[in-house]
């Protein structure tokens, strides 16, 4: 059944999907890790496709940019294709001194300076968190790699760009590793459906320091991250 905003039919997705922001590095993802893979959603350019990773079907599709697009992606993927697992695999900015740039980042839960969760009408204010299960999966897999990570919280901003404001200064003194766009919406999301979620980042700036990366280096060298949301993803 075909919505709005992707036209694969019911049973088209795999039970796990990875979602990349790019749809370009989606494809990537596909033409360079799965087998026998399936083009299934066009719509807008945002790329999904379904093929095997070791013998096990897994699908990956981008997901835009900024919390109203992941949003709809994910909402739409939870609750209308019976996908079960969601592993958001993006870049971030670093705020701490000892995140460097292309070090992982698993987010364990997710501040925001959005407004998307008042649709749930929740007194007070709602954590959204990774599930467990996943993160501690993938946090296995990147100490078998022997990869530079951390794990803990991350901001999920509505703008890139920001006037005269020093809301990373205070959320760096509370120990938040990164900023980026999304992960608030995707947790919100698995939580209302009973769905699982994680969101595995690679730094790609920092705040605080100078080096970053390229557009095309960030569209086809996250191959670590890549790595280690499909061999979490074959265990789920």
């Amino acid at each position: 059944m075909a919505t709005p905003h992707n036209s694969a039919e019911k049973g088209d997705f795999a039970k796990t999907v990875l979602m990349p922001g790019d749809p370009l590095r989606a494809k990537f993802i596909a033409e360079n890790f799965l087998t026998d893979v399936k083009c299934v959603n066009e719509v807008r350019g945002m790329l999904g496709f379904t093929g095997k990773y070791e013998g096990k079907e897994v699908s990956v599709m981008g997901h835009g940019m900024g919390i109203p697009s992941i949003g709809i992606y994910t909402y739409e993927l939870f609750n209308f294709y019976d996908v079960d697992n969601i592993i958001r695999v993006g870049s971030a900015g670093g705020m701490q001194d000892d995140v460097n740039v292309r070090d992982i980042i698993f987010a364990m839960g997710a501040h925001t300076d959005s407004n998307y969760g008042f649709q749930f009408g929740l007194p007070g204010t709602f954590c959204p968190t990774a599930t467990y299960d996943i993160l501690e999966k993938a946090v296995n897999i990147a100490r078998e790699k022997g990869v530079r990570y951390h794990v803990g919280n991350v901001l999920a901003s509505d703008a890139f760009y920001k006037k005269n404001c020093d809301e990373a200064d205070r959320y760096r003194n509370l120990g938040c590793l990164a900023v980026e766009m999304e992960t608030v919406a995707l947790y919100m999301n698995a939580a209302e459906a009973k769905k699982n979620a994680l969101t595995i980042l690679t730094v790609s700036d920092h705040l605080y320091k100078t080096e970053e990366l390229s557009a095309i280096e960030r569209q086809n060298s996250f191959t670590d991250m890549m790595e280690i949301a499909l061999k979490t993803a074959i265990k789920l």
